[in-house]
């Protein structure tokens, strides 16, 4: 019996090493196209990390499992899988992948080229990537996609401005910003204005009016060389918008493109909560040397004159009168934020109809945006309508056509940086025992004082009764309510951007091609500061109106032709 055992031990491992036994391949990898070797092709056994690469002349060797898989890959080649049976020779050739090899994009000049005959490095996004996380702003839908380009934006709403750098700032005091192209003619983006040393707004840029779903591609050229045609505009490279266009079908194609979006405050306070409004006073006014003692506001001018400032006794321990005259409890009264604030939306609606013939196509759409912001009486609603179409003539005659109208209607942008009218900074200055809620005063005028009572219609905020000239310690800081639904600003603004291109094929390597292109805005903003603002009694109002226009025009001869393995592209 125990002989028995160990002729079966001896069968297993004998069995088992048979199995186990590694076979050596050989081969050549080599291409499909052109039957040339494939040095550094790599082969890898599939479910491992093992592997190896081919030599000079497309030779290797590596040591398998029968049973194991082998793939076979090659940059720009479709990948191959071989599994080992008991041949010891495998050669492989390897097809090219079109896909990879032929991949084009268009370039700042209007031309499409191979991505590998490009002398400049350019990244290639696709449009549907600017339509899934929607921006108004077509500018900050390149943040974090693009190794390189650094995006700003403006916490000035809606309709805000962007700030864009490929590469790293040019220059300390100039426009370091690319250089906008759309169809192959170049757009202005106009920077309306923004906030200075004492506030103001941010009247956003040009790339507003851009609407995301007439986007096919954009393309961000970094090199010196992309930007050879437009000299100094494109110093700090070149942002490549291509818009859709229409494709041969049958019918009619119908596209409809629906996006909600919800916004809210990013909330990063971090302020006390034990202490209220109020001061420090010396228990006798006339003796520097006398008690200092902690007290809340005792009278309406006080809750005036300490303002913001939190230097008040412990929460919950007293009373105090607030600006609006009424004796309240001083105790901590919650988050003002959520009662000012509201949820921001952004609803998009696009009707694209395309369609064509081999010889004629078009694409027509139509977009609606309307949004609402965070801050409360504020937004902004945008229309998009686009045409484009292609027309062949004969064999030779190429005409293409494009126009995109926008209308951008902005309500209230917000004021920043500084204090006046800015209801983001009053919001940070509420002590702990406010309510936001008392300084609503008149619900037909919001932040306005109540019909009946003295200085009726003034900023409750800035005004205290019997004074000779009613105004509070720091005129400047605004009652939210006030600045949000009294201050008063609206902008609506124009824009075309039309091209026409047409070339002429002399012969199936030589053209000519000629193309106009014309970027078209008119916008006007009417400005109202209300009488009774603290700073500024008697109020005053302003409008303004801007017409830009800029029109480019080129012309080229080109040539491009093959030769076996090579091609040549050139144009003057």
């Amino acid at each position: 019996m125990k002989n028995l055992y160990l002729i079966i031990i001896l069968i297993t491992v004998t069995f088992s090493h048979l199995i186990a036994q590694e076979i050596e391949i050989r081969g050549r990898i080599t291409s499909t196209d052109e039957q040339i070797p494939l040095p550094g092709a790599s082969i890898l056994i599939v479910g491992t990390t093992s592997g190896t690469i081919t030599d000079m002349d497309g030779n290797y060797k590596i040591a398998v499992q029968s049973g194991a898989t082998l793939q076979f890959s090659y940059i720009g080649y479709t990948t191959q899988e071989v599994i080992v049976k008991n041949q010891t020779v495998i050669d492989i050739a390897l097809e090219p992948d079109v896909s990879q090899l032929r991949e084009v994009v268009v370039t700042s000049l209007g031309i499409e080229r191979q991505v590998k005959a490009l002398g400049y490095s350019i990244t290639e996004l696709n449009g549907a990537e600017f339509t899934e996380a929607r921006e108004n702003n077509l500018a900050n839908a390149l943040t974090g996609r693009i190794a390189g380009v650094n995006v700003s934006r403006v916490a000035g709403g809606p309709a805000s401005s962007t700030r864009v750098i490929i590469r790293g700032n040019k220059s300390l005091t100039g426009d370091n910003q690319p250089l906008y192209v759309v169809d192959g003619i170049p757009i202005t983006n106009i920077n309306y204005g923004q906030a200075g040393m004492w506030g103001g707004y941010d009247l956003g840029d040009g790339m507003t009016s851009i609407n995301p779903d007439d986007i096919e591609s954009i393309e961000v050229l970094k090199g010196a060389s992309s930007s050879a045609l437009y000299g100094s505009r494109a110093a700090n490279g070149v942002i490549n918008i291509t818009t859709k266009k229409g494709n041969t079908r049958k019918g009619i194609g119908v596209e409809f493109l629906s996006n909600f979006v919800f916004e809210t405050i990013y909330d990063q306070r971090d302020y006390q909560r034990e202490y209220g409004q109020g001061d420090i006073k010396l228990s006798d006014p006339t003796d520097l040397n006398s008690e200092r003692i902690v007290v809340a506001p005792q009278t309406r001018q006080e809750a005036f004159d300490w303002g913001s400032t939190s230097w008040g006794p412990r929460l919950g321990s007293t009373s105090f009168i607030s600006i609006d005259g009424t004796e309240r409890p001083y105790k901590d009264a919650g988050d003002q934020w959520p009662k000012f604030f509201e949820t921001g939306t952004s609803w998009t609606n696009t009707l694209a109809l395309s369609g064509g013939t081999p010889s004629q196509n078009f694409r027509f759409s139509v977009s609606d945006l309307r949004n609402t912001s965070v801050v409360p009486n504020s937004g902004y609603k945008r229309f998009n309508t686009s045409l484009s179409t292609n027309s062949k003539f004969g064999k030779k005659l190429i005409l293409t056509a494009k126009i995109l109208y926008s209308h951008e209607d902005v309500k209230n942008r917000p004021f920043i940086v500084d204090s006046p009218g800015n209801a983001l900074l009053s919001m940070h200055y509420i002590p702990a025992n406010i309510d936001i809620d008392w300084y609503r005063g008149d619900p037909d005028k919001p932040g306005a004082i109540a019909e009946g009572q003295d200085f009726t219609g003034i900023n409750m905020w800035s005004t205290v009764p019997g004074d000779e000239f009613p105004v509070s310690q720091n005129p400047w800081n605004q009652n939210p309510w006030w600045a949000t639904y009294q201050f008063e600003h609206l902008d609506i603004n124009d824009r075309i951007i039309t091209s026409g291109q047409l070339r002429f094929d002399i012969t199936n390597f030589l053209y000519i091609q000629g193309r106009v292109g014309m970027d078209w805005s008119t916008r006007r903003d009417t400005f109202v500061e209300p009488q009774g603002t603290s700073y500024n009694k008697s109020g005053q109002a302003w409008e303004w109106q801007r017409n830009d226009r800029e029109i480019n025009m080129d012309y080229l001869i080109g040539f491009n032709d093959e030769y076996g393995p090579f091609s040549l592209n050139a144009f003057f």
